[in-house]
């Protein structure tokens, strides 16, 4: 200290303080007192910054209403973190698709290949392994934190595009919410906004409080300046407690859906005071209904050791959050502790929580090609987000109306008619056998020859069993179209070798 501080008198006041006045000393105490306080905040990010690599990923994705083909593969980059038990942790979303993946050390030259252990599109993280000796030499396993502090400092770090470089940049802990997680679409979990710079190619990168990770860097804000989110450790963990008996399960639901009850005159209806804890269930996928410990109307007063209050937020470490929140911390197979009220008396619940895929077509898919079946020109895929996306931006408006009502409302609002995977025509092939059809494409499969269409094997079922010289089709819209039974037999080889596809299905 003594040193630091000559040399600062030294370079920068060579006058004596005394001669020019005491405001001088002071400006020279501060300065060493911020000179000191840099040091030591920068020093933990820079040598933890030793077990950040660089991964470089060669991807290619499917091509969605040509389910045979795929685009060309393309090259992006993202960032990793070495983390206990000689594994690499990233986003997802930095690996999806891969054909290749390549890591890069820090001051390391040196390519080293490397391939996903285990994988969660949901909330947007995967560990890697790297099967050749000496990459994880002298490479120190990252320890993780806590949740940081709204107002705290935090230093991303990472490589960020443009750049070969590890790069470090901090900010301010500035919200922790529930957040829609871009990468899977459909589902939200607990995340953290900061104003540090988090841009592509920073993805899967560490978040550093002090000498620990808080966070795995994930997304950005288009639009909105100096805004990014990261990964908390809450998340973090139980991906890590999942995978720890060698597979990935994924995060279970309750199967409700809740909403505040902040109404005086509801909740005297309800037996509760005018004001005070507890938001209702509005209402309860078919799963949670049939097991009869939850039931419409039932209020939740507390999850586990939270109390929930009437707008349906729960106390976490000083942060206002959601009770979902809660809802996500049991691995697959336990069981939730629920407090509610119900029939003027509070009442203790566990509820076996199961992961459920009932919702999985409402999310973007991932490392999966897409189903499909090719019959006389006509081509079959399931109706999932992914497929409606190709309609361009504006999907929503473009996509018939009976889509989106089969993809996001029929569950709930008229669930015993749901179908297990609504199929579409994603395209017809030009062909002679095909040539007086009317509705060519985007149209969604009612029935075929008399047979509803719940999945894709239904639709091969129902060309291949009939017997008829027609093939009867009825879509949603009421609409129906024929086809020769006999040509379009002969037909379907010659379609396939002309536009390139070499089998007619995949399943």
């Amino acid at each position: 200290m003594n040193l630091v501080a000559c040399l600062i008198d030294r370079f920068f006041f060579p006058l004596d303080p005394v001669r020019v006045g005491q405001q001088f000393s002071c400006v020279r105490i501060l300065f060493t007192t911020l000179f000191f306080a840099s040091l030591a905040g920068s020093t933990p990010a820079a040598d933890m910054g030793r077990s950040v690599v660089q991964v470089l990923v060669y991807s290619q994705t499917p091509i969605w209403d040509a389910p045979w083909r795929n685009n060309p593969v393309a090259g992006s980059s993202g960032t990793g973190f070495v983390i206990d038990g000689d594994r690499v942790m990233t986003n997802a979303h930095v690996v999806s698709w891969a054909k290749q993946i390549v890591l890069r050390r820090f001051q390391d030259p040196r390519p080293w290949l490397a391939r996903v252990e285990y994988i969660s599109h949901e909330c947007d993280l995967a560990v890697l392994k790297v099967d050749t000796p000496g990459f994880f030499d002298g490479l120190k396993p990252l320890p993780l934190g806590g949740l940081p502090k709204v107002q705290s400092t935090v230093v991303t770090c990472g490589y960020p595009a443009g750049g070969e470089q590890i790069s470090y940049t901090r900010g301010v802990v500035s919200r922790i919410e529930m957040q829609n997680y871009v990468h899977i679409g459909n589902r939200a979990f607990l995340s953290v906004q900061t104003d540090a710079a988090i841009n592509p190619g920073n993805s899967g990168g560490p978040v550093f409080q002090g000498d620990e990770v808080v966070g795995v860097a994930f997304m950005g804000t288009p639009g909105l300046e100096n805004t990014g989110f990261f990964i908390p450790t809450e998340v973090i963990n139980h991906f890590l407690e999942d995978v720890s008996d060698g597979k990935y399960d994924g995060f279970p639901k309750v199967g409700v859906r809740i909403i505040s009850l902040q109404n005086p005159a509801y909740r005297r209806y309800l037996g509760l005071p005018e004001t005070g804890d507890g938001a209702r269930i509005d209402s309860l996928a078919d799963y949670t209904e049939k097991a009869g410990l939850l039931k419409k109307d039932d209020v939740i007063l507390a999850v586990g050791e939270h109390a929930v209050g009437s707008d349906g937020t729960i106390l976490l470490e000083g942060n206002r959050v959601y009770c979902t929140t809660a809802f996500q911390v049991p691995q697959k197979g336990e069981k939730l502790k629920l407090k509610i009220w119900r029939d003027n008396k509070e009442v203790d619940v566990a509820v076996p929580m199961e992961v459920r895929d009932d919702d999985i077509n409402i999310g973007n898919l991932y490392d999966a090609p897409p189903r499909y079946f090719v019959f006389a020109g006509l081509v079959f895929t399931p109706l999932t987000l992914d497929y409606v996306k190709t309609f361009g931006r504006n999907w929503r408006g473009v996509a018939n109306s009976e889509m989106i009502y089969e993809l996001y409302y029929r569950r709930n609002e008229t669930p015993a008619k749901v179908r297990k995977e609504p199929v579409v025509l994603a395209t017809t092939l030009a062909h002679p056998v095909n040539a007086d059809m009317r509705l060519a494409s985007r149209v969604m499969i009612d029935t075929i020859n008399g047979k509803r269409i719940e999945t894709l094997e239904d639709v091969i079922a129902a060309f291949e069993e009939n017997t008829k010289p027609q093939h009867m089709i009825q879509f949603i819209s009421g609409t129906v179209e024929c086809l020769d039974n006999t040509r379009a037999e002969l037909a379907n080889p010659e379609i396939l070798s002309t536009y390139g596809i070499q089998t007619d299905r995949r399943l």
